[in-house]
């Protein structure tokens, strides 16, 4: 079996402590406008055992809106050999299996993946993952991957073969008070050879809210570019448009999907607090690179990427999952 490309952090959390924590993957359907979100997430509040909880979400622009269920179960854990089980489900390092069962919304996977990408370290220095400050830490094992397996749903199997998509994980004491979480590949002309993954967040310090800070990483040919500062940011729940700049280029760009194609879920903090979060993983996005003596570079993905938003506000228009999380 390869080896881990990261591991669970929320076995070692004392129990007086609060901690959430994620392990997320994406992958879509090269051939049409499809896609699947998987997550194995842990929630711990102060003074409580960890919980863990199944998340999944089929996109299908064909359809009139995702397919999305979720259970919660005390049985969680990790081990030498895999990241995370919940009950039976489990991810590995090359392998996910899962199910989840609710009234119109039944679904089970089992899906390997491939990737050669080494992963991405969205933090800038090591140290940062193990300091207290950022309450968010987040890196891609597997930035860049290929899914083959099935997953049914609602018993309709699909059969997927060769599938694009990306392996991530997340943890911390608390959620950034707002945040967005992006994800390009399969661009036309590129499909392989070109990736981005960028998370930006706001944080609360007392009564004031920073502006977008973040780390983003846009791949091309093999050859990973870190982008160091956020210009622009304009997010709405369907979409965004943004500017990121690193040392030898620019990347200015719009991400989103029509309304019926995202998801609403409710996330908690390990404080009491929580966040509706809209999600799709099935968004268009448009990409620009600026290179000193080059012509720019365009790219554009038509459904093959991922936009995430997490936000305090309720009038949003998406309708939220009927599922507590906590």
């Amino acid at each position: 079996m390869p080896e881990l490309r990261t591991h669970a952090r929320f076995p070692r959390v004392a129990r007086d402590k609060g901690h959430y924590e994620s392990f997320y993957l994406r992958a879509f359907d090269p051939v049409r406008p499809r896609g699947v979100w998987i997550r194995y997430t842990v929630h711990k509040r102060p003074g409580s055992a960890p919980r863990g909880s199944l998340w999944f979400t089929l996109f299908d622009a064909d359809a009139p809106g995702p397919v999305a269920s979720k259970n919660t179960r005390d049985d969680v854990g990790a081990g030498p050999d895999h990241y995370i089980h919940v009950g039976d489900s489990r991810l590995e390092p090359d392998h996910a299996t899962g199910a989840v069962d609710n009234p119109g919304a039944r679904a089970s996977w089992d899906l390997h993946f491939l990737s050669s990408e080494p992963p991405w370290m969205h933090l800038p220095r090591p140290w940062m993952y193990r300091a207290p400050i950022p309450r968010t830490k987040l890196l891609s094992p597997y930035p860049d991957a290929s899914f083959d397996g099935w997953v049914e749903v609602n018993g309709e199997r699909i059969e997927l073969g060769g599938w694009p998509g990306m392996v991530g994980h997340n943890w911390g004491t608390e959620h950034a008070e707002r945040w967005i979480w992006m994800h390009g590949a399969g661009f036309a002309g590129r499909e392989g050879r070109a990736w981005l993954d960028a998370a930006l967040g706001r944080i609360k310090v007392g009564p004031y809210t920073t502006p977008w800070i973040g780390n983003a990483a846009l791949s091309l040919d093999g050859e990973r570019h870190r982008l160091r500062s956020i210009g622009k940011v304009s997010e709405t729940p369907t979409g965004c448009e943004f500017t990121f700049k690193g040392r030898d280029l620019t990347v200015e760009g719009s991400v989103g999907a029509e309304r019926k194609d995202v998801v609403g879920w409710l996330y908690a903090d390990p404080d009491g607090g929580d966040h509706n979060t809209v999600n799709c993983s099935i968004a268009h996005m448009r990409l620009t690179v600026t290179r000193a003596g080059a012509e720019p570079l365009e790219l554009e993905t038509a459904d093959g990427a991922a936009y995430e938003l997490g936000m305090r506000e309720r009038d949003h228009g998406i309708p939220i999952q009927p599922y507590p999380d906590g």
